[in-house]
């Protein structure tokens, strides 16, 4: 177990145009309501009731945002929380953060509504000691399995298709060169074909025929990313890998929540009164 990890949340804006800050009315995404509560203090409460989890960072461009958020210090169960400048994007924030905090670094996103505690100690228990880095994914068969319908974005590989679960372990120094590399995958991740170019003709030929391996792909992007040894951990949480990037996915983790709450129809019916 990590005692005194440092968790990085990366809650950067995508500025005015962004349109799950249009739809909702507010002014960052962070501030979004999720069941009733802003997206960021749900991510920063599962962080703060995380037993392998020291510290909590907030990756975010308007400090104040963080700083005057009521509830911060009950959310984060008394653990200190501080925020770091946002770089323009998540690689580039991940790799200054990784150059100031240093490692091991957790870092999850600001729009992971639905996390939970377990699923991070599931992540950090099953990760392979000896990785520079690791990083969450879920079968495309458990996502649906408690999503049926939901729409992700899955890399195929000869054994199953995944989604990423914004779960990811930064263990050693040497790990950024996977930062660096991801900020050239980052403008290419809802296009899994031109990502897994970058890997070379030949590894984008065999994803393309269906017979790239997971391992041989994490192989390949170590290898490019200076010898970097990188693993995954698969979640069996599908509900890890619902973010909330879109006003759907506003709907459905809204919908999730009721659901558990078990008076769905009850709070759907009260939030949609004008």
């Amino acid at each position: 177990m990590n005692e005194g990890l440092t968790a990085l949340v990366l809650a950067g804006s995508r500025g005015p145009d962004d349109p799950m800050t249009r739809a909702s009315g507010v002014r960052h995404k962070a501030l979004i309501l999720v069941g009733g509560e802003p997206m960021l203090r749900r991510v920063i409460r599962a962080l703060g009731a995380s037993p392998e989890v020291g510290r909590i960072v907030v990756c975010i461009e308007s400090p104040e945002i963080v700083e005057r958020m009521p509830g911060l210090a009950e959310a984060a169960a008394g653990k200190p929380v501080s925020t770091f400048p946002a770089a323009g994007s998540p690689s580039r924030s991940v790799a200054a953060a990784l150059k100031e905090l240093g490692t091991p670094l957790l870092v999850t996103t600001g729009d992971h509504a639905l996390l939970k505690p377990q699923w991070i100690t599931h992540f950090l228990k099953y990760k392979p000691a000896s990785a520079d880095a690791a990083v969450a994914l879920a079968r495309s068969e458990v996502v649906l399995g408690e999503t049926p319908g939901t729409e992700r974005t899955y890399l195929r590989f000869s054994e199953a298709a995944y989604s990423g679960c914004n779960l990811f372990h930064f263990a050693t120094p040497e790990s950024i060169g996977l930062a660096e590399l991801w900020q050239k995958i980052e403008v290419l991740r809802k296009q899994p074909f031109k990502m897994l170019q970058l890997l070379g003709p030949t590894y984008a030929l065999r994803y393309r025929l269906g017979t790239l391996s997971l391992q041989a792909a994490l192989k390949r992007l170590g290898a490019l990313a200076g010898g970097v040894e990188a693993a995954v951990v698969e979640l069996p949480f599908g509900r890890a890998a619902i973010d909330v990037d879109k006003p759907a996915d506003l709907e459905l983790v809204e919908r999730l929540l009721c659901e558990d709450r078990g008076r769905c129809h009850d709070s759907l019916a009260v939030a949609r009164q004008p």
